[in-house]
Order: structure tokens, then C-alpha cells, then sequence
């Protein structure tokens, strides 16, 4: 690890631009997070997450101290497997200290925060460009984070169509998503599932297949790749790059992201959603889960599901994302939280439909009406879909058969 990073005991949290907490080092990497008393006593203060709101509405201050890792908020805020092992080295950093991780990616993270070292405040957009200036253009870390498993970069789309990443990250407006080394075409098949998901109107962001030779400033290590790169729209960017402040649910329920596929269930994600979005994105979200086990995507786990704050402090539902279907790839997979006490990709039955919407406090009639309306117009718009052309024939029919087959039981 670098010298000057071992000197930093506290690190500033942004938000907006405005500090509002800081994370304390102390022996034997025990960190702690504290709100400044500023943002505790503003009427008007932006929300950092739903994980410190109690259930009068007020702001839970009180905050335990983390042994070796950071608070799940701020441990959310962090790749995972590959590229956390990727940055970590380039950066070198101990990619299981977290505290360290997050003090060298924290000028470009999900959402609105930003995190500095305590002492050293934070930067404005021309220092930050002014800071990049300085470092040689061969160095290939890229100080940003965008969590998740699969090798990402925050990328600038060029005018041609092609991709720029930036040295450093800091900018992007764009998330590529790299082809995966274990499994083929999964570029193609997020592209294919996500314009599925537009056509039957669910909101997604603009995605696009960027041949890998079209990508400028990839790491030296990963020249060998080939094919298609995906690039989304990041959503948490506004025009002039405004950062638009998001959460993932794992930060909503305060878990750490190894916990992504355990600690809760689709009814509390939607029990959630209802108070504090209202009816029409608790209705969004029943419509990308149906969409989800029509399609065989089992992966939907809590950090596949965000809400973004475009004001500051009322969530909304953000735009779908990770649509990709599973099944070709591991056939027998099952969802990744659990819907109305099943896992069941094959069938959906009104019975479990009746208990998920008794779990969450939902109204069954309308839940029921969007599962037959979302099994019908993907049916019909899976049938038409000109972009399924492009996936390779195995994949193509392994979720042509999961559509067509998906039925519903009325027990």
C-alpha cells in the first residue's frame, strides 16, 4: 500500500458537494461514520439513504462501529470480485481494505457522493480535470467505482460512435461492460434483453453494442478481448455530468453485498417502494420482476434494484438494469430472491403471487392484472424483436423456449 495512503485516518463524505459525515480510522481497522451536526439540523438536508431513516422519518445519527470493513452504506460503494482486484492492484491498495479503496476510488462512486481524504477537502471540477493533467498517460488506473462483479469503466461516447475511456474515470458518462471470459454472447444478451424490456415499456437507459476495436484507452491486459463491449447510459448523470444521487436496496436494508442474495425477499423490496415512491413504481417494479422470471434472469439480486433522488430527497425508482437472461448459461438456475415464498423461473401461480402481496401490503387484483398484461406483451414483442438476431442461436432458443413455455397456475 502507498505510504501517503496510510497516513489518512478520516475520510470526508460528500454529498452534493456538501460534507455531511466522516469516516474514522481507529486501531486495529475499526471504522466508524458520523454525520456533521450541520446536516444533522437542516430541515432540507439531501437524503444519503433510506438505511438511516427511522420510522417517525427522523435521521437514525446513532452508528456502529465496523470492524475491518466499512459500513455497508460506504462497503456497497465498491466493485466487487474482478474489477475490485483489478483497481485494488493498479492502485496499490489491499483490495480487502476497504477503508483505502475507498479513499483512492471515491471522486467518481454511484450516485452523488464523493469521498476525499478528511484533511484535504474537496476538489472543484477544475482541480479534479487539473489533478488528471498531472498523471502519465500510460497509467491505467481508473479511479472510479461502479459495483458490480463484471468488468465495467465509466466511458465518454464519442461523436463516431465509439468509446473513450478516460485514463482516470472521472467524467464517464457511459458504463461499458466488457465480454465475460466463462460465458459467451453476454454482451448480445443484455443488449437483447434490455430492448425487449423497452418494447414492452419498461424504462430503460440507452444501451448500445460497441465493437471492442472501437473502444479507445482499454488496460494493456485486456487487449486480447473480442466481439461486442455493452455500453449503458449511466442514469445517475445528469446534463454537464450533475451528479443525480442513487442507492441500491443491499445500502436500503443495510447489508453488506454478499449478503445481496439473502437478507431479503421481493415483498420487502415492494413494501419499501410503496410509502416512498407510491403506487406506480411499486407497480414498475412487480412488472421488471415478472419480466425478469419470464426471461430467466435469475440474478436480480438487491443490488440489481436502485432508487435514484433527482431532487435530493424523494426517491424514484431508477431505470432498469442487469436485465440479461441466466438460463442459457446455468439451465436449472433459480431466482435470486425469493417471490411469494417460491424461486420457481417456470411457473408463477396466483397463490404465490396472493403471498407476495400480502407479505408487501399490496392490493392483489391490480398485481395480478400487470402479471397476466407483462407474460403477454413480452410473448408478443419477443416474437418481434429484431435484436435477437444477433445473439448466437443456443441463447436465442434457450429463451425463446423459456418465454413461450412460462404459464400461469391458478392453483
Amino acid at each position: 500500500m502507498k505510504s501517503d495512503l496510510q497516513k489518512i485516518s478520516a475520510l470526508a463524505v460528500y454529498l452534493e458537494n456538501q460534507r455531511i459525515g466522516i469516516i474514522n480510522r481507529f486501531a486495529g481497522d475499526q471504522h466508524l461514520f458520523s454525520f456533521e451536526e450541520d446536516y444533522i439540523n437542516d430541515p432540507d438536508r439531501p437524503t444519503l439513504s433510506l438505511s438511516f431513516k427511522d420510522r417517525a422519518g427522523g435521521l437514525i445519527q446513532s452508528t456502529k462501529l465496523v470492524s475491518k470493513r466499512l459500513p455497508a452504506f460506504f462497503s456497497n460503494l465498491l466493485p466487487e470480485g474482478q474489477l475490485r482486484t483489478y483497481l485494488a492492484d493498479n492502485a496499490g491498495v489491499n483490495a480487502e481494505r476497504e477503508f483505502f479503496l475507498l479513499a483512492t476510488l471515491g471522486s467518481d462512486l454511484p450516485g452523488a457522493v464523493t469521498i476525499k481524504p478528511y484533511e484535504s477537502g474537496i476538489p472543484s471540477d477544475s482541480e479534479q480535470e487539473k489533478e488528471q493533467d498531472h498523471h502519465h498517460e500510460d497509467e491505467t488506473v481508473l479511479r472510479f467505482s461502479l459495483a458490480g462483479v463484471q468488468l465495467k469503466f465509466s466511458a465518454i461516447m464519442e461523436a463516431s460512435g465509439g468509446l473513450t475511456i478516460p485514463v482516470h474515470g472521472v467524467g464517464g458518462s457511459w458504463i461499458v461492460k466488457l465480454p465475460s471470459t466463462q460465458f459467451p454472447a453476454v454482451p448480445e444478451n443484455e443488449f437483447a434483453m434490455m430492448s425487449l424490456a423497452r418494447s414492452i415499456g419498461i424504462d430503460v437507459p440507452d444501451v448500445r453494442l460497441i465493437p471492442i476495436q472501437n473502444i479507445q484507452g482499454l488496460p494493456k491486459n485486456m487487449g486480447h478481448l473480442e466481439g461486442n463491449a455493452l455500453a449503458i447510459k449511466r442514469f445517475d448523470r445528469g446534463p454537464a455530468q450533475k451528479k443525480i444521487h442513487m442507492e441500491d436496496f443491499a445500502q436500503v436494508f443495510g447489508q453488506f453485498p454478499e449478503s445481496k442474495y439473502k437478507k431479503a425477499s421481493y415483498a420487502n423490496i415492494a413494501s419499501v417502494l410503496w410509502p416512498e415512491t407510491g403506487k406506480e413504481s411499486t407497480y414498475e417494479f412487480v412488472r421488471r420482476l415478472i419480466f425478469s422470471v419470464i426471461i430467466g434472469n435469475a440474478d436480480m439480486h438487491l443490488k440489481n434494484w436502485s432508487l435514484l433522488y433527482p431532487d435530493g430527497r424523494k426517491p424514484i425508482l431508477s431505470p432498469a438494469y442487469d436485465l440479461l437472461s441466466t438460463i442459457p448459461y446455468i439451465p436449472d438456475d433459480t431466482l435470486a430472491l425469493s417471490f411469494g415464498k417460491s424461486k420457481n423461473l417456470n411457473t408463477i401461480s396466483q397463490e404465490q403471487v396472493r403471498r407476495f402481496t400480502d407479505t408487501a401490503r399490496l392490493p392483489m387484483s391490480p398485481i395480478w392484472e400487470i402479471v397476466n398484461e407483462t407474460i403477454d406483451k413480452t410473448k408478443e414483442c419477443w416474437s418481434a424483436l429484431e435484436h435477437k438476431d444477433r445473439l448466437p442461436e443456443f441463447i436465442q432458443k434457450a429463451i425463446d423456449d423459456k418465454i413461450q413455455r412460462m404459464n400461469l397456475s391458478r392453483d
